[in-house]
């Protein structure tokens, strides 16, 4: 591909000057861009608790658990019960637990403030 290194670029007209790239000081002493609120960062946005994900996620939790000692207690013979009910309640088992775990765990972090742990990590449903 050619270079073009001798072509001089020049400032386009600009006719509307309430535009974005207009430009005047802020307060804040920033020169050439307008105040937009949409991309302010606010780190209470961030802290903001998703209880009804955290709820799910404990759901998730006990759920799983609940099918990993069923499954368990079939394949050892505690309960009556085939062991292809069994390894389908393990399986079902483990695919809440998972989730459920892992969520509860980002919850847990966040609540005890460890770095690299925000509620913002939990999606919010």
């Amino acid at each position: 591909m050619a270079s073009r290194r001798n072509v001089r670029y020049s400032r386009l007209s600009n006719e509307e000057e309430d535009g974005y790239d207009s430009f005047h000081d802020d307060n804040e002493g920033l020169k050439g861009r307008r105040h937009d609120p949409r991309f302010d960062y606010s780190p209470r946005a961030f802290d903001k608790v998703p209880w009804k994900s955290i709820a799910l996620a404990l759901f998730l939790l006990f759920l799983g658990v609940f099918l990993l000692f069923l499954s368990f207690f079939i394949l050892t013979g505690h309960m009556g019960g085939e062991p292809s009910q069994a390894y389908g309640l393990l399986a079902l088992g483990v695919l809440t637990f998972l989730p459920g775990f892992y969520e509860t765990r980002i919850a847990y972090y966040s609540w005890r403030g460890a770095n690299g742990y925000r509620f913002a990590s939990i999606p919010a449903y």
